[in-house]
């Protein structure tokens, strides 16, 4: 299996459930820079540079957890199919 299909594996398995909260928090810190690169009126610099680490930072976790797989549920539900 290649890099890419194997990305594509990933991205649709099930994630486990500590990933799927670690993705939500991830989610989170991204809009919050991005709420605060796009307000209106006059952002310190110094708050501008953070909220841009704060969107790289966020969606590096939401793409990190979204490309861990939950083997276990996605053993269970290949075999689910091949009995239905």
């Amino acid at each position: 299996m290649n890099t890419l299909q194997e990305l594509q594996y990933r991205a649709v398995a099930p994630t486990p459930p500590f990933f799927q909260k670690l993705k939500r928090v991830g989610l989170i810190i991204a809009a919050v820079g991005i709420a605060v690169v796009t307000a209106p009126g006059f952002v310190p610099e110094l708050v501008q540079s953070i909220a841009g680490y704060a969107i790289t930072a966020g969606t590096i976790l939401v793409s990190i957890c979204q490309l861990t797989v939950d083997e276990a549920r996605l053993e269970d539900k290949l075999l689910s199919g091949i009995h239905h």
